[in-house]
């Protein structure tokens, strides 16, 4: 069974009488993580230490979306049997990029971690092209611990682009 939580921003900012939908922030998406797996699951299918994981991944794919993407246009979560798929469109055609910690003169970089964090705690990542303009990221977090491994060794190889 597969149960569908859609969102769909246009970009406009909200005015009087216009209603905003989607999220304004990672606090909202990780909300409405929260309510699809509640909502399907009654707590069932995931331990909280899952949880967290999936929602770090939304938080991590929303705020990129804002900082770097130009904004979330889309934002799309379904649960299929025990995983969550997390989707998260933005205007800009780049796909994201891992920066190293330390810069060319050992100093310590700011940010740069977000995306290996997504590509670790997901089970599949894929970037794709939108037809309009800018790119879609879909992320797959298994929920059930069978389908986790401690330790993992989540990386690029399961990130397509």
């Amino acid at each position: 069974m597969r149960e569908q939580y859609r969102v769909h921003t246009t970009g406009r900012p909200a005015g009087p009488g216009r209603d905003r939908r989607g999220p304004r922030n990672p606090a909202e998406a990780r909300n409405a993580v929260r309510r699809a797996v509640s909502d399907r699951t009654a707590g069932t299918c995931c331990d909280e230490d899952t949880l967290s994981d999936a929602l770090l991944v939304v938080s991590e794919l929303t705020t990129n979306a804002m900082l770097h993407g130009g904004g979330v246009t889309e934002f799309d979560v379904a649960l299929v049997g025990r995983e969550l798929y997390v989707s998260v469109s933005d205007r800009d055609h780049r796909v994201p990029v891992a920066s190293p910690a330390v810069d060319d003169h050992g100093r310590m970089r700011c940010g740069g971690r977000g995306w290996p964090i997504v590509c670790r705690l997901s089970r599949d990542v894929t970037v794709s092209g939108l037809p309009s303009g800018g790119k879609r990221i879909t992320a797959v977090v298994p929920l059930g611990r069978a389908h986790r491994e401690p330790g993992g060794s989540g990386g690029p190889e399961h990130c397509h682009m």
